[in-house]
């Protein structure tokens, strides 16, 4: 953190080169991807990747994305395989997540695989992700910028709101297009889908050309986004309502009467992202927040696997 709290910088050449010089410094810059707003360390720094921990309160077991401008960045870090090339030229950059082993020279600090033997590695479309990227020269954990567990943020006041005078600054860019986090496919095994995201399963698996394996609840912690309880507001959250009950607010889906309208022609990209925006304005009401029906298919699992997390039992 800053000695003179966060800072805030807008998204010009001269904003970027300052964030990439205070990543340079082993400080924390929440900055935004095509996803959700990222909290960016030094991926070879202990001390930044500890301070990542201690801003968002993150479990230590959990793991984190490094963020990359190119393959040949990714492929100095995680052992390559001609399955990570085709899905990396299928999506990439995007909102898509490749789980690799490590490569014996890699030089990630042990705090961003969690102490496992494979590295969760990415390339962000946001061309302000990939401008600082390119500015910083290396690797950038960078988990969602907000307190562990609660709404990811996809505007720069969603990071303000959770983490401003914990880390050293935030780069404006406006809100996040995708609004949803990336997929995450593991290529340590076979391959696996080990968090629904941004890009479709359906997607994965027509350029595999293979059914992908699908991580189960009580399966090990292998990558970002795994844990029951995540992304949660502070009210409870019920599922699946086609009314309100008591003193709830309804977050709906489709033509329906509601506090908040993920997407009133009920399309799936345009709800995803809305998500977390709906989430954060719902959450502001304190009130216990109904969910209506979305479906499953598509970028609608994604949807529905943050819901369910969203309303699982907290952890105390």
């Amino acid at each position: 953190m800053s000695p003179n709290g966060t800072r805030e910088y807008t998204a010009t050449p001269s904003g970027i080169a300052q964030a990439a010089d205070l990543l340079r410094q082993g400080l924390l810059v929440a900055f935004p991807t095509e996803t959700v707003y990222g909290l960016g360390g030094d991926a070879r720094n202990g001390e930044a990747v500890a301070s990542i921990y201690a801003a968002k309160g993150r479990p230590s077991f959990n793991p984190l994305i490094a963020h990359v401008a190119s393959v040949e960045a990714a492929q100095r870090f995680v052992e390559w395989s001609d399955l990570a090339e085709k899905l990396a030229r299928a999506f990439w950059p995007g909102p898509l997540t490749l789980v690799l082993p490590l490569r014996p020279d890699h030089g990630i600090s042990s705090l961003v695989t969690a102490g496992l033997d494979t590295l969760a590695v990415r390339v962000p479309a946001h061309p302000t992700a990939r401008a600082l990227l390119g500015a910083f020269d290396g690797p950038v954990a960078a988990p969602s910028a907000n307190p562990s567990g609660q709404i990811s943020p996809t505007t720069a006041d969603h990071v303000r709101a959770g983490l401003d005078g914990r880390i050293a600054a935030i780069l404006d860019d406006g809100p996040c297009g995708v609004g949803l986090e990336s997929t995450i496919v593991g290529l340590a095994g076979a391959p696996a889908l080990l968090r629904p995201g941004g890009v479709a399963l359906e997607q994965i698996e027509s350029v595999l050309n293979t059914k992908l394996h699908l991580h189960l609840p009580g399966d090990p912690l292998s990558a970002p986004g795994q844990l029951q309880s995540h992304y949660a507001p502070d009210a409870p959250v019920r599922l699946n309502a086609c009314e309100t009950q008591g003193d709830e607010v309804l977050l709906g889906f489709g033509s329906v009467e509601c506090d908040s309208n993920l997407s009133p022609d009920g399309n799936l990209t345009e709800a995803a992202a809305n998500l977390f925006a709906a989430l954060h304005s719902l959450n502001e009401t304190g009130r216990p927040i109904a969910v209506s029906p979305i479906p499953d298919h598509g970028l609608g699992v994604a949807i529905n696997d943050r819901l369910r997390r969203a309303a699982a039992p907290r952890d105390s």
